[in-house]
């Protein structure tokens, strides 16, 4: 597929999930940046705002595989990866491969399940691969991640920690619609009707084509060293007790990337890494005044500091 054809379809993609998700379109583009960065999103807001809906549409719009896990504290590790199953005809374990084996990963209210059982998604995250039994299985490609969550003050919620929180290359809010979006959903109910007969537009094969498609964006030394910059100044900082990690700084660069070639660009200019930052990095860092990790608010405070601190490449 032509480079201009690709372009067409990412366009197409957007707006076929914004034909479900009547709410905020940068969330929609975040979505679509992490899918192109081959990374994964947290997607964080109070019940009734449309995670779950975005989250779908996203999955539906892929012409994949796809799998919702609904997770709750009474969920295994072995209801996410699979298991090993005795088969009295061949007198042998056969493996029955969970639902975290499919293109397309919906982890709705993850913190609502055990730490124990949140962990099993590092290694897939990570590796996009798990290993049951001592033995490592691959993941199909593409593989993302698109993981809910309720604000840790709702009962019932159990706190992400910091190492798998670091997996997701972006921590995102909704917010409520505008009023005008929310008369859209009242009146079409686009929950009801359009997600259920929502069809595929990008195919495993282009979305791969895009991932590496991004992988080819220039980012200029001044770009790099505008994130190394930024990464330092969150490790000097004195509200901060962590920094951005190197991990970070990789997949602000990532995301750079991807948000170039959602603009049709084969280049990135520092708006890219500026209106990224506080998704991509406040998640990352802890703050001295951190009680528990659900405060966001502080994160993303004390990141658009730094952020106003570090000059812009030149």
């Amino acid at each position: 597929m032509t480079h201009s054809a690709l372009i067409h379809k990412i366009q197409e993609l957007r707006e076929n999930i914004s034909s479900v998700y009547m709410g905020n379109a940068m969330a929609i583009d975040r979505v679509v940046i992490s899918l192109l960065a081959k990374g994964h999103i947290l997607i964080e807001d109070v019940p009734g705002v449309g995670k779950t809906v975005l989250a779908s549409a996203v999955a539906k719009s892929v012409d994949g595989s796809f799998a919702r896990i609904q997770c709750t504290p009474d969920l295994l590790p072995s209801d996410i990866t699979g298991i090993n199953m005795f088969n009295r005809t061949s007198s042998d374990f056969t493996f029955q491969p969970g639902p975290i084996f499919n293109n397309i990963v919906v982890a709705d209210e993850i913190n609502r399940t055990t730490p124990r059982t949140q962990s099993a998604l590092l290694e897939a995250m990570s590796e996009c691969a798990v290993t049951i039994d001592g033995n490592t299985r691959s993941l199909p490609s593409p593989f993302m991640v698109i993981a809910t969550q309720n604000p840790y003050e709702f009962e019932g919620t159990y706190f992400l920690p910091e190492n798998q929180l670091d997996r997701f290359l972006m921590r995102i809010n909704l917010g409520y619609p505008s009023p005008n979006d929310e008369h859209r959903v009242i009146k079409q109910q686009p929950a009801q009707t359009t997600l259920q007969t929502l069809q595929p537009i990008m195919s495993t094969e282009e979305i791969v084509g895009a991932q590496e498609l991004t992988n080819s964006i220039k980012l200029a030394d001044s770009l790099v060293e505008y994130i190394i910059a930024l990464s330092t100044a969150t490790r000097r900082a004195e509200d901060l007790r962590v920094g951005i990690s190197t991990r970070g700084g990789l997949a602000l660069a990532q995301v750079a990337k991807a948000t170039a070639l959602l603009d049709d660009r084969d280049y990135c200019i520092p708006e890219d890494i500026v209106s990224n930052v506080v998704a991509v990095c406040s998640h990352r860092i802890v703050s001295r005044a951190y009680i528990h990790d659900g405060d966001t608010n502080t994160t993303r405070r004390v990141m658009q500091q730094v952020l106003e601190t570090v000059p812009g490449p030149s």
